[in-house]
């Protein structure tokens, strides 16, 4: 009977390790600091990754202080930071750890140690190899800036690869030596895919299949089951270069890309938030031509869907709102009907008019930067003698004020624009056409089909290129 007893409170034992409360429990202790509040923090990609405070702890007297909640949480890379907000070191926190640090604030964020955390203990020794790689990656940068012969030059890059494949095996021997453990998960991560040699028929390299390759073995070794990732710079960050770099800005493009990696994310919820919060938000605050129709796409195939579980309902009706606000105007849609009056009181249809191109121009007579760039924009279509070739340009006055605008057409000799405005406020080209800062400019082909939105006097000539076949679109 002992033996099964001693047997029953092993296991009861065990167990509790195994599933401990949620949570976490972090004891500090100081060699240098006292009397200081320090915050717990973790990373969280808005694109780019940031870092958000969640927690603080008092250093007492003896400089011991305690961060704990019985809270569940994402584990991840966290950051603890001084009151300073300069000094700090990372560390791996998961949900239920109970743990010792002990910490110097002169050697941040090196020399910490570890109590009951032997993962910590290997990432430490990760970040003082990682330390002294990077002092002879300076020193071999200094000498490289030195180096007088191409052989020399050749020496020195030929001890940068080796540094590299230093990092690179440092990272392979612990993945294969603690599989499944957060840090194996980031070091496989960071692995950059080896893409194969690749010719073409005639023995040359095919750097196009080259790039294909890479791009679609761009996620083989992210761990997308492993939600404590999302609390780590690394999503964001390749995240940000397979968007930015290696995928095209060309709505459909984007959209197929998009949905192929929330399919991937979909192995685990917050993984899932994650990205389908990402993408959203880059394709709402991108500055890139038609990105707007990915925000639209994102929202109608998601959050309109009720897959966004982290929004509340009044957050998510924002989320609607601003894609239906945008959805009529994206490009590729036929542009909104507009009747707007001429200052002789002469109604015009946008629909009506007869032209190969038609450029609508939203503006604002006491919009300071739209008395620069609307003379420019002008200077652009006569400098190419697009007015000849068929172009017309609409002017819409946003205000209902005509003596300034009157005096600024006269000024400014904008004599071959159809100048228009709304001043009963029949028309409401504002939501039609997403009307909310000015110059707003948009560009119609001949069927009044948007080709363009967000245009300036360069980039609409760029855009017309495009559309006359003299430039490739992928450039």
């Amino acid at each position: 009977m002992r033996h099964i007893l001693l047997t029953l409170l092993f296991i009861g034992s065990s167990c509790h390790l195994l599933f401990a409360k949620d949570g976490y429990t972090v004891k500090l202790k100081f060699t240098d600091l006292k009397d200081q509040k320090v915050f717990l923090a973790h990373y969280y990609g808005k694109p780019l990754p940031t870092i958000y405070k969640v927690d603080s702890a008092t250093i007492d007297s003896k400089g011991v202080g305690l961060l704990q909640s019985d809270a569940k949480i994402i584990g991840g890379l966290y950051l603890l930071i001084l009151a300073d907000n300069s000094s700090y070191t990372e560390f791996l926190l998961d949900n239920g750890q109970m743990m010792e640090m002990t910490l110097s604030k002169a050697k941040l964020p090196l020399a910490v140690s570890f109590k009951n955390s032997p993962e910590n203990e290997r990432f430490q020794q990760y970040v003082s190899f990682l330390d002294k790689v990077s002092k002879q990656h300076k020193e071999l940068s200094d000498d490289l800036a030195q180096a007088k012969t191409t052989k020399d030059t050749a020496a020195i890059q030929e001890k940068f690869r080796a540094l590299s494949i230093d990092v690179s095996r440092f990272r392979k021997d612990y993945i294969q030596q603690n599989k499944g453990t957060l840090l194996a998960n980031i070091f496989k991560a960071l692995e950059t895919p080896e893409v194969p040699e690749l010719k073409k028929e005639d023995g040359t390299a095919d750097n196009e299949a080259r790039y294909i390759w890479y791009k679609e073995h761009y996620w083989d070794n992210v761990a997308f089951e492993d939600e404590r990732l999302v609390y780590t710079p690394l999503l964001g960050n390749k995240l940000q270069e397979y968007f930015g770099k290696l995928v095209l800005a060309i709505p459909d493009t984007f959209n197929t890309e998009a949905d192929a990696l929330v399919k991937k994310a979909r192995a685990s919820r917050e993984v899932f938030k994650y990205v389908v919060h990402w993408i959203t938000t880059y394709a709402q605050e991108s500055d890139i031509m038609g990105m707007d129709a990915v925000f639209v796409h994102m929202v109608e195939n998601y959050y309109m869907k009720g897959e966004a579980f982290w929004l509340s309902s009044g957050t998510l009706e924002k989320y609607v709102e601003r894609a239906r606000s945008i959805a009529p105007n994206v490009i590729g849609n036929i542009a909104p009907e507009l009747k707007l009056q001429q200052m002789n009181g002469k109604e015009v249809s946008l629909h009506d008019l007869d032209a190969k191109y038609t450029l609508l121009v939203f503006w604002s007579p006491d919009c300071g930067h739209c008395e620069e760039e609307i003379p420019r924009i002008d200077s652009a279509i006569k400098a190419e003698g697009l007015y000849k070739k068929g172009m017309r340009v609409v002017g819409v006055n946003i205000d209902r004020e005509t003596e300034k605008w009157q005096r600024l057409i006269k000024n400014k000799n904008l004599d071959n624009w159809i100048h228009v405005y709304d001043p009963e406020r029949k028309s409401d080209f504002r939501a039609k056409y997403d009307v909310y800062g000015t110059p707003s400019v948009y560009l119609l082909d001949e069927k009044k089909i948007i080709r363009g939105k967000k245009l300036d006097h360069q980039n609409m000539l760029t855009v017309i290129e495009i559309l006359e076949g003299k430039v490739s679109s992928k450039n």
